[in-house]
């Protein structure tokens, strides 16, 4: 089995502290002038070869320097993101944060580790996972790599949580971005709590992250299963724009995002043979269901509009 190397955690250039207090807001960022010298600095070090890129193929330094870069506009300008409880991100150590997915073609996870990265005063880097099929996409498999995605499975997310590193997973998997506009913010199955069994063979607490806007950017009102089946996809969405509007269908609506991360779940004092108790991870797996989507009905209410 192959070990993972320690990760170099980089803090972001020019990213600003968070603010005191509940609620997050992204700052200016770097200038012009420090972006320039950033990005000669990257190409150097590219050229020189003098970069990490751990055992899963997570480059840090690209995934700061261009992946999470080219996002933050988005982040900052397209969807205005606000960010509610990172104080319950830890500094330091494994953990696993567990969130609602959507959107169609899951932008949700980039904005989740944009979030961390920016907000939290430790600039984590978050370590995903994600399904067979993100992989086994040319080009897109390799960049997910590069952010540090790897294969949703157990002895993956374990390594990665023995390791420190903190980790997400989005149990709704394709059911949920694939899921059409009028069942937006109903929570789909959570599986077989996988999640679970790897949070308490690790003993590391459980962070439930609730996403309110993503389910706006592409609503799907259709799925064209002919079409999903010839090119080999989940699902073929249909949305008010797309395929009608050719190129311009795939532009998201901007619509306002709220990420909140809630209170974490301990899990260490089951100790790590809880993870073979069928009844405890099913328990625990409804109760971050149920946390998630009692928290996105909360925040729903006190919405004040899609766009703003």
């Amino acid at each position: 089995m192959v070990g993972v190397s320690d990760a170099q955690i980089l803090q972001m250039p020019g990213a600003e502290d968070s603010q005191t207090g509940e609620v997050a807001v992204p700052g200016d960022g770097p200038s012009w002038s420090d972006q320039v010298g950033l990005a000669l600095e990257f190409l150097r070090h590219r050229a020189l070869g003098e970069y990490r890129v751990d055992a899963f193929g997570f480059d840090p330094e690209l995934n700061d320097s261009v992946l999470m870069a080219a996002l933050r506009p988005l982040y900052r300008h397209w969807f205005r993101v606000e960010v509610r409880g990172i104080e319950h991100i830890p500094a330091e150590g494994g953990a696993l944060v567990v969130g609602n997915h959507a959107g169609t073609i899951g932008l949700d996870t980039a904005m989740v580790q944009l979030a961390i990265l920016d907000e939290h005063p430790a600039h984590r880097h978050l370590r995903t996972l994600g399904g067979e099929f993100l992989f086994s996409l040319p080009f897109v498999g390799m960049l997910a790599r590069k952010a540090g995605a790897t294969l949703a499975c157990t002895p993956d997310a374990e390594r990665l949580l023995r390791a420190g590193e903190l980790v997400a997973v989005w149990p709704e998997g394709y059911k949920g971005t694939g899921k059409r506009f009028s069942e937006r913010y109903r929570l789909q199955r959570f599986g077989r709590g996988g999640f679970v069994s790897a949070a308490l063979s690790t003993g590391v607490p459980i962070v439930p992250c609730s996403v309110v806007g993503s389910e706006e950017i592409y609503p799907m009102i259709g799925n064209a299963r002919l079409l999903a089946r010839l090119f080999g996809l989940p699902y073929f969405p249909i949305t008010p724009t797309f395929p009608w509007l050719g190129p311009l269908g795939v532009v998201p609506l901007p619509s306002k995002w709220v990420i909140e991360f809630g209170e974490p779940i301990d899990t260490a004092a089951f100790g790590s043979a809880a993870a073979d108790d069928p009844m405890l991870v099913f328990e625990i797996t409804d109760q971050v269901r149920e946390t998630i989507q009692h928290n996105l009905y909360r925040m729903l209410v006190r919405r004040r509009g899609l766009f703003r």
